[in-house]
């Protein structure tokens, strides 16, 4: 499957940024069983730092990188390879495990879920846990 074609969820995936590839074995199949898990049919976008704040900037009115942003219409999931990258060092974990952590996150955003107050923070936490699980990929809360 190459950048920018239909992918096994439904979506695109496009990789604009060559460290996704460079670093994450089998990302291409990463994000369709991620994505597969989560019953999801979003367009991906690997990406860039310096595109994912500007994005984050005109939609959020917040200049700076952040890890996964989401947009409904059209459904779409895009990832920033450095934020990405720094956080899986800071968390001791691979950038494979990250990556799938943050296509679940996005994916819930999408239907619904959000993190905005202790409550629905924890129950998108358990629902992120329980669909990581499905894919082999450690409970990130479990540590906190």
């Amino acid at each position: 499957m190459e950048p920018g074609s239909t992918s096994p969820f439904g979506g695109e995936l496009v990789i604009t940024d060559r460290r996704w590839r460079a670093h994450v074995p089998h990302v291409m199949r990463l994000v369709a069983r991620a994505l597969a898990v989560a019953g999801c049919n979003a367009s991906v976008a690997l990406t860039d730092d310096r595109t994912v704040q500007r994005l984050n900037y005109r939609d959020r009115g917040k200049n700076k990188p952040t890890n996964v942003l989401t947009y409904e219409q059209p459904p779409e999931i895009l990832l920033a390879f450095g934020q990405v990258a720094r956080e899986a060092a800071r968390e001791g974990k691979s950038i494979a495990q990250h990556l799938a952590h943050l296509l679940v996150h996005g994916a819930l955003h999408l239907d619904g879920y959000d993190h905005h107050h202790p409550g629905e923070a924890r129950e998108m936490e358990a629902e992120e846990a329980r669909l990581l699980r499905r894919l082999g990929v450690p409970n990130p809360w479990k540590s906190r």
